[in-house]
């Protein structure tokens, strides 16, 4: 996990600073070493299944669910910043999942604060806390379908 994490955060590193100049290069190096040693360190969660074709399929299917949902979600900000006559109902809600493991329930959780008009504040067990831009409604069912949506059942098929 070090390796890969170090890897990554090092190839990002390089990305973003656009240069091969050999300060940056080595700022690059130490920062990545640090931050995946940290990463190293404190992290408790472990994917611990094996990679199947039934699983790569279920995550090729995650990733368009998640793009079309994240689009849905910004037209809605957009028309809502656009449009400010358009009612705001924001609140904290509460939404069970019924996801088991901790992998699943952190990319649950990541995809609800990656589409806009909803974040992630915690994870307690099978409950996440969740800011909504708009409360359509307070009923459990309700607030499940439409924050978790599809999200559930792929990543249950995924994760579990």
């Amino acid at each position: 996990m070090f390796v890969s994490l170090f890897i990554v955060i090092f190839f990002i590193w390089l990305i973003l600073t656009n240069s091969l100049a050999i300060s940056e290069i080595v700022v690059g190096l130490i920062a990545s070493l640090t931050i995946a040693g940290i990463f190293k360190k404190h992290s408790f969660i472990r994917f611990d299944r094996k990679i199947s074709l039934r699983t790569l399929l279920f995550a090729f299917i995650y990733i368009p669910v998640l793009t079309w949902e994240m689009i849905k979600a910004n037209i809605d900000v957009a028309r809502r910043v656009l449009t400010p006559s358009l009612p705001l109902n924001p609140g904290f809600v509460k939404v069970k999942t019924d996801l088991k493991g901790n992998i699943s329930k952190l990319t649950l959780a990541n995809s609800i604060t990656l589409t806009p008009g909803t974040l992630t504040l915690d994870v307690e067990e099978d409950i996440l806390y969740v800011h909504w831009i708009d409360v359509k409604s307070i009923e459990e069912e309700e607030k499940k379908k439409r924050i978790v949506g599809r999200f559930e059942k792929i990543l249950k098929e995924v994760f579990e």
